[in-house]
Parts: structure tokens; sequence; C-alpha cells
């Protein structure tokens, strides 16, 4: 047993004082250390009684480790010139994968604070590392092909790299579905592994109108999308609409992106209680717009890959959205930000991670904030953590420390 106690510790949304956690693996207890101390015969004290905030674990629910070999060798600036050059290169970043590239990887996202990532696998390269990473995985086995032709074996394949990530389940590794998105996906195939995920209850997540292109071409079957399903695939129309694809997800589904989607698609998003995960920094990068995340009722956060972005670093990725989004005032985005990657996260996955809450896993992060801060308000000390912390003092993930 353990007792950790901080000047801050943020639960239900507050920033609460005089209190200390209990915990195993999973949180025991939450009461002031005097009736802690009372309560529990043995145990080791952590005191972190200065200026330090400990938050749960956070969670990033977008990444791409596949692509992490990647630097400078895809086109940023224009998210159609990125693809092709995706297409390009895919092949030859993938053969410079290596375990430790892939390590470097979860390691980068262990020490800014990160315990539970969602992995999009899209060829099962990253399921050894993925299995075995400190961190909670949630592997999103992921789908693309819009042929016809290709529907079966496609579908074969998919279903064969899900049947092998099955066999690493357990408390830290969570098998889920990833749709690539709506162009990229034939009907048939989508309601086939939306079959899968409703029968086996398995978390599904889905890119969605990430860039004006896109938005064209399920539209009109025309722009910048034409050229590119011309090149590589011989089709010169979309395969779906953007309402149809909608309408394919009944349970609630994790979006990322959604940059392009209009006041009533985010309703209906919102309705069907759905979540969009925002990836401002790839967004930028690939000129691809912004988020209304003031549109959004259930917000999280994901770093996307290093295929669209300088690090998988989560403070950094918060504080390029709190730049971002200047019509918002900066500590009441501060607050939403640190909920988005908390208890948001938590919600839409269901599982027991993002919360500071008795049986709920003790992961943890701890901040080290500046010893001149005096405000204690739930917004300073969301937006002091953003602005001020760049890796976590310590992190907790089942109650060992990493």
């Amino acid at each position: 047993m353990k007792i950790i106690q901080a000047k801050f510790i943020y639960i239900n949304g507050e920033y609460k004082q005089n209190l200390a956690v209990a915990f195993d693996k999973t949180i025991k207890d939450i009461d002031s250390f005097e009736n802690l101390q009372k309560r529990y015969d043995e145990y080791e004290l952590l005191d972190y009684s200065g200026n330090y905030v400990l938050y749960p674990g956070f969670i990033n629910m977008h990444t791409h480790l596949e692509f992490s070999a990647n630097r400078a060798t895809l086109e940023f600036g224009d998210f159609i010139k990125w693809l092709y050059s995706v297409i390009e290169n895919r092949d030859m970043l993938v053969s410079k994968l290596d375990s430790k590239t892939l390590k470097d990887a979860t390691k980068e996202m262990l020490k800014s604070g990160i315990t539970t990532f969602g992995a999009i696998s899209s060829f099962g390269a990253d399921l050894q590392v993925c299995a075995k990473t400190p961190q909670r995985v949630i592997y999103f086995n992921e789908v693309i092909g819009s042929n016809p032709a290709m529907v079966d074996a496609l579908f074969s394949d998919f279903k064969q790299r899900l049947e092998a990530s099955k066999e690493y389940a357990s408390s830290t590794f969570y098998p889920a579905i990833a749709i690539h998105s709506p162009y990229s996906v034939h009907p048939i195939l989508l309601r086939e592994v939306l079959k899968i995920a409703k029968e086996q209850n398995m978390l599904t997540t889905a890119h969605f109108l990430e860039s004006p292109a896109e938005r064209e071409w399920l539209e009109s079957s025309s722009g910048d999308f034409l050229q590119f399903f011309s090149d590589f695939f011989g089709t010169k129309s979309a395969v779906t609409t953007i309402n149809e694809f909608l309408d394919s997800f009944k349970k609630p589904t994790l979006f990322t992106h959604a940059t392009q989607a209009t006041s009533p698609e985010l309703s209906k998003i919102n309705q069907n209680n759905h979540s969009i995960i925002h990836c401002p920094r790839s967004n930028r990068v690939l000129n691809c717009g912004k988020l209304d995340i003031k549109e959004v009722k259930n917000l999280l956060i994901g770093t996307d890959g290093l295929s669209s972005n300088y690090s998988l670093n989560i403070l950094d990725e918060l504080r390029s959205a709190l730049f971002m989004h200047t019509d918002i005032e900066p500590k009441k985005l501060a607050y939403n930000l640190i909920e988005a990657i908390t208890t948001n996260a938590s919600n839409a996955t269901n599982l027991k991670i993002g919360k500071i809450q008795k049986d709920y896993f003790a992961d943890f992060a701890l901040y080290k904030l500046p010893d001149d801060l005096k405000h204690t308000d739930k917004g300073s000390l969301a937006l002091h953590t953003i602005l001020n912390c760049k890796y976590a003092s310590k992190v907790f993930i089942g109650g060992e420390i990493y």
C-alpha cells in the first residue's frame, strides 16, 4: 500500500487540497492524510506537498506509431501533397521501423504523463511493442479499402490482425477497431466491421472530414481527391456520402479531426453521444482547418502520429490548442483541455482510467508547478500546468513508478 499526497489533487474536475490517495494497483481510498494514516497500519508515504499537482494519468486518444520513423520524409503544408507522399514513402518508412523507434515513441508519451494511448494500427507492425509497453493501450486495428473487388481480401486481413491482437488482451491492452475514413472504406466493408464491433463490444474510432478535399469529394466526387483516386485506384466517384457514413455508427464512436464538419453534423455527433478527437498540431501542419471545439460536446485530444507532427508530447499538444483557439478565454480553455485528456476520455472509453476515483487504476501524472504560483482556482492551475510543464515529475501506472 502507498499513500500519496500533493498540494493539489485533480478530482471530479476540481483541484482539491488537504487530501491524499491510498493505492496499490488500484485506488483504494481518498481522504485526508490524517484519516488514511489511522486507517492503514502499513504504507509507503509519497509526499509531494510542495507546489505539486497530481492528475489522473493523461490519455492520448489518437496516434499512429507505425509512422514513427518519419521526421521530414513526408511533405507537410498541404493535405493532398502529404497524402501522395504517404503513398509514395509508406513502404520505406515501415521498413525503417524497428522496436527501438517504437519504444522511443512510447517513452516520449510516458515522459509527458500519458499513461494510456490509442494506437491506430494499419499493418500490425506495432503490435508487440504496444502489447509490452508500460502504458495501457487501446489498440485500434484499422480497416481501409474502397475497391469493391477487394472487400473480401481486406476483410480477411483485418480479421487476422484483430484476432492476433486479441491474444494480448489484458488490463493494459484493449483490442479495438478503427475505420480509416468515409472516403477510403467501402460501405460493405464498413458494415461487416461495425457488425464485429457491436457483437464484441469493441471501442471504435474513425477519421472524419479531416480536409476540405475530403468534404468536396464526398459531396460531389470532385476536387483534389478526384485526381488522387484516378491516379491510385482508377475510380472517379465517392463510395458513400457524409450522412450515410455518419448514420452507419449506431454505438458511441470516437471521430478524429472533423475540421470540416458543419454545425448540423457536429450536432448529430453530439446527439448520438459520439466523441471528437482533436489533433490541433496535425491539423495545422497539414493545413486542414480548425475544429470548432465550442460545438463539441465530448472533446478528446490526440497527438496524431509523427507522420503529421513533430512530437508525441501531450503537453505540447495542449499548448498548441491553447494558442490556436483564440476565441475562448484562456483559463476556461485550459480547464476544458485538461478535462479532455482525463474525465472526457474516461467516459468515452468506459475504462477505469482518467479519474482519481476509488477502484480506478492507480495511474497518475505528477507535475511541479512554479514556486511563485499563488492562484488556486481551477482555471489558473490548468493554465499554468499547460504553460509551465514540459514533462511529468513522476508517472504511475498500476501503482508503479515509471
